[in-house]
């Protein structure tokens, strides 16, 4: 089984950029897909962007489409989300988590598993 391990969340001001990490560690599978969800207090946890686990194939909320990126390292089991130009609006903690292939669009987060504790983003303005 596969957990994750989320980091570099922070402090930006509106405008700025982060690139958010997810490192996987357990039984991995080419099969699998990886998404970025985000929560809000009080909410459910909002699908933001799934990717393959070897990186080739992404699909995007259509929210996230034009500022975040998600991607996969070509050389570890890590997957990243690159926010640009945060707006205090994308406060919220980050989640990754996994799910069997192929399809991307998947976006219930009730389907996913292997979720860390997540990495707090706070965008001021």
């Amino acid at each position: 089984q596969v957990q994750f391990l989320e980091s570099g969340g922070g402090l930006v001001q509106a405008g700025g950029s982060l690139r958010l990490s997810c490192a996987a560690s357990g039984r991995a599978s080419s099969t699998l897909v990886v998404s970025w969800f985000r929560q809000v207090p009080g909410t459910e946890r909002q699908f933001v962007a799934t990717v393959t686990w070897n990186g080739a194939y992404t699909y995007y909320a259509d929210s996230a489409k034009g500022r975040f990126t998600i991607s996969k390292d070509k050389t570890k089991d890590t997957f990243y989300l690159q926010i640009n130009n945060l707006q205090p609006e994308d406060t919220a903690v980050y989640h990754c988590a996994t799910r069997l292939g192929p399809h991307l669009r998947i976006t219930n987060w009730k389907a996913y598993t292997g979720w860390g504790q997540g990495t707090q983003v706070t965008v001021s303005s």
